[in-house]
């Protein structure tokens, strides 16, 4: 046993065995030199998407059908923002995003940050502020003017000429871009792809019918290492007609959860006399991380989001093959990896390929481009 080994297994508390038992959540620690598993149980979070009930303990099961065909068309849209109906707007930055900043930035700087449904939301001048360059995208040009005029920011405007219709505001500074248009106009092609997404007001914005069309798109626009923040609101359903909707958690799994890892990091009691004013009991707010991982959806990806699958596998290897190729491969040079379990069928095939490899590399034989892809 290798000396990180012993440590851990003095200090940690850990268990040592020869292969994971995958039946509860569990901290994972192998040794890139004997390839020893020391396992250790974690109480599970709160917020698991996996291991808790709806906020509400009750919703995930109910009928959201008076919701589900429910259609805000863009003029209503329009008109709200006419006539200063605007309760869904927030004059102070969400403290939930200042909260959990870090795990958007995830210790990066100069990111592309995209506001879907953006409004006029006050983040967006303090992400630029940080030195990140943030694009939105609303439909009310009466949202996006007020946001420059709010900030003194001086700003130019012009066609998108991919768009019928379509105009992109731009601060002078050109760190933050607005698109006034239907967010279905977007592409990858015309904004780019984005490192970061702050989702507050934007999914629970739209229609249920268009939710999946929603979702494809914003997998579509964001980098395959990228951090996706998502607001979502839980009440109970028959009691408003939306929006904000009601989106249940066991949704956002179907709709992200084949190319992202999701959480729920926190949950929050809002309620406010405006929702009393609504017939609710009750009005919580939720915030989930969506790691971005789509290796899982290309196996042609060799990146991956941490945590995933891909990235147990990367970060397996990463540090020893470096020891190996140069000769340097010494006792104690060990890789530790965490990962939430139970896992899936793909997962418990890419252990297999783990332990396949790793044998290949205690005997020395262990050649990354033969072995790409996990072949």
């Amino acid at each position: 046993m290798c000396p990180l080994q012993l440590q851990l297994a003095r200090v940690g508390g850990l268990q040592l065995s020869k292969e994971p038992h995958f039946d509860d959540h569990q901290m994972i620690t192998v040794c890139c030199c004997c390839g020893t598993f020391l396992t250790k149980k974690l109480q599970a979070f709160p917020g698991d998407m996996d291991h808790s009930a709806d906020a509400s303990g009750l919703l995930e099961g109910s009928d959201i059908g008076s919701q589900k065909e429910r259609v805000v068309t863009e003029e209503e849209w329009l008109q709200k923002w006419e006539m200063g109906n605007i309760g869904f707007h927030k004059e102070q930055r969400h403290p939930l995003l200042q909260k959990y900043l870090d795990v958007l930035l995830n210790g990066r700087s100069g990111l592309r940050i995209f506001f879907p449904l953006c409004g006029k939301a006050v983040e967006m001048k303090w992400l630029a502020d940080m030195g990140h360059t943030v694009v939105g995208v609303e439909v009310s040009e009466q949202a996006v003017k007020e946001f420059f005029s709010d900030h003194s920011l001086p700003y130019c405007e012009e066609p998108v000429p991919e768009i019928s219709g379509a105009k992109m505001f731009q601060s002078t500074s050109g760190n933050i871009s607005l698109y006034c248009c239907s967010i279905y106009d977007l592409s990858s092609s015309i904004v780019g792809k984005f490192d970061g997404v702050w989702d507050r007001g934007a999914l629970v914005a739209v229609n249920p019918c268009d939710r999946q069309r929603y979702a494809s798109l914003m997998i579509s626009l964001v980098e395959k290492n990228s951090s996706y923040l998502l607001v979502t609101v839980s009440y109970d359903p028959n009691k408003h007609k939306g929006p904000p909707f009601y989106v249940p958690e066991s949704e956002i799994k179907s709709l992200f959860g084949n190319c992202c890892e999701i959480r729920c990091l926190e949950k929050v009691d809002d309620f406010s006399e405006r929702h009393r004013q609504w017939g609710l009991d009750y009005f919580l707010e939720l915030l989930l991380v969506d790691a971005v991982c789509l290796a899982l959806c290309n196996s042609s990806s060799s990146a991956s989001s941490p945590g995933s699958v891909a990235a147990v596998v990367q970060t397996l290897f990463s540090g020893t093959l470096a020891l190996h190729q140069a000769g340097q491969r010494e006792e104690g040079s060990c890789c530790k990896l965490v990962l939430s379990i139970p896992v899936n069928s793909c997962q418990v095939k890419s252990w297999q390929r783990v332990g396949k490899a790793r044998q290949q590399l205690s005997r020395g034989n262990y050649h990354p481009a033969r072995n790409a892809g996990g072949k």
